[in-house]
């Protein structure tokens, strides 16, 4: 049982009232500057797991690798800058990739993010002022990746100079949309005529605005319905807009929103939460519905936008969250939320609380930014849509004994295992990397 001291005082970790827990492996891809990742994690259908590790340096771009469960083996596919045809010309670092891979006729498609920030008044902002000898970031690129041949294709590039902070892609269509950071710009890019479409702010002035006036934290995950192609995302205000290709503008549904008393009270100028936001959600073909996650409160919900309808469902954070009541200590909550292999069971990688001699770990009551704002563990939590059963696999240790931090991703291979990204210590300095988490059911195989 691992003890780790903080401060005066000895944290002894207390699985009650399950005795559960899951022993994550860590492995190395090699790069020591790998920073905080979002999202940039799947399992495509050749069996590999593709990955973005970030930088936040303004020199050193992030890394795309692929890990082989076969032969259990790591690639590096490539540079982000190097890949975006910026290699040499001196522009801050294409530092990461914040969005998902989606698979079409065998290639990948994502785009990319800066990674390196200026501190302006307190808060990470866009660079305005390059470091000496570079030149402002150019912008988020839209990118494919040939799993075959190893190839990579660069496909546009986001106007503006903001990064891709969020992305979707009708698959069956050739449609990515992404909303760009920091303005919050909605953009529509078909990878078939390489047409790109701007159609202005999403909220606000976004994650560029000034606190208490236009500031608006932007929505983090997009679905597109794939009966129609057209595309949803949600406002820190609750508002959910939806865009259809041919459209000449977002639409916002009327008959529907997010300001829901269970999902708790939010102020959306102001940083340092999600708002009203939903901060994860996916499509559902069967059921014709999109399921999401709030994520400060931690409550599953259905969307159905053809009924303009919102059905909460149950709140998926750990146990002793949901014991406690309160909200877990990461200000943004959890984006590692997938549909499973069977395409019935959520997993959900959330926090829970620590306890001292009985009493629960505190941590900050505000934070202007999305971190974390105490120290908390990892659960593995799944709930399986038919029959709705929950199911809390207990908190996920490395094999050292030290807990996985800042985790906000999530692949969920065909077998059951699911991957992350997570902060790890290694030759002394914290660095992000890819972890395994055994099949939670195989035991019960």
């Amino acid at each position: 049982m691992q003890v780790e001291k903080q401060g005066e005082q000895t944290i002894l970790e207390t699985y009650t009232p399950h005795t559960e827990k899951l022993i994550a492996k860590t492995f190395d891809s090699g790069f020591e500057l790998a920073h905080d990742s979002y999202n940039a994690i799947t399992v495509a259908s050749d069996g590999r797991v593709y990955y973005v590790l970030s930088s936040d340096k303004h020199d050193v771009a992030g890394r795309m690798y692929s890990y082989d469960p076969r032969a259990n083996s790591i690639k590096l596919l490539g540079d982000l800058t190097e890949i975006c045809g910026e290699k040499g010309k001196n522009y801050i670092s294409q530092g990461k990739s914040h969005v998902e891979f989606f698979e079409r006729k065998g290639k990948l498609y994502f785009s990319t993010h800066v990674g390196y920030y200026e501190l302006i008044d307190g808060m990470d902002r866009l660079p305005v002022n390059a470091p000496e000898g570079y030149k402002l970031y150019s912008g988020g690129h839209i990118l494919a990746y040939d799993m075959k041949t190893g190839a990579f294709e660069d496909l546009g590039i986001l106007p503006g100079g903001e990064g891709a902070v969020s992305m979707t892609m009708d698959v069956e269509r050739g449609n990515i949309f992404c909303i760009s950071w920091p303005l919050g710009n909605f953009i529509a890019f078909n990878v078939d005529t390489r047409e790109m479409e701007g159609f202005g702010p999403t909220a606000g002035r976004g994650e560029g605005g000034t606190p208490g006036k236009d500031f608006r934290s932007l929505c983090r995950s997009l679905f597109v319905d794939r009966r129609t192609g057209t595309v949803y995302f949600s406002t820190s205000a609750g508002d959910i807009y939806s865009y259809a290709p041919g459209d000449k503008k977002l639409g916002k549904l009327e008959d529907v929103n997010l300001r829901i008393d269970y999902f708790g009270k939010y102020t959306p100028e102001q940083p340092g939460s999600m708002g009203y936001n939903w901060r994860k959600i996916c499509w559902h073909e069967e059921d014709e519905v999109a399921y999401g996650v709030h994520g400060n409160s931690g409550y599953l919900f259905k969307f159905d936008p053809a009924a303009q309808k919102i059905e909460l469902i149950e709140r998926i954070t750990s146990s002793l969250s949901r014991k406690s009541g309160m909200f877990d200590q990461f200000s943004y909550g959890y984006l590692g939320f997938q549909l499973g292999p069977d395409n019935e069971t959520v997993y959900y990688l959330t926090g829970g609380p620590i306890y001292i001699n009985g009493k629960r770990l505190g941590g900050l009551d505000e934070i202007g930014k999305g971190a974390a704002k105490g120290l908390e563990n990892l659960h593995l939590v799944t709930y399986h849509i038919p029959t709705g059963a929950y199911r809390d696999h207990g908190p996920i240790f490395y094999e050292n004994g030290d807990r996985p931090l800042y985790v906000n991703s999530i692949a969920v291979a065909a077998d059951g295992t699911v991957y992350t990204l997570a902060r790890i210590e290694r030759n002394g300095r914290t660095i992000t990397d890819l972890i395994r988490i055994p099949n939670p059911f195989a035991k019960q195989v």
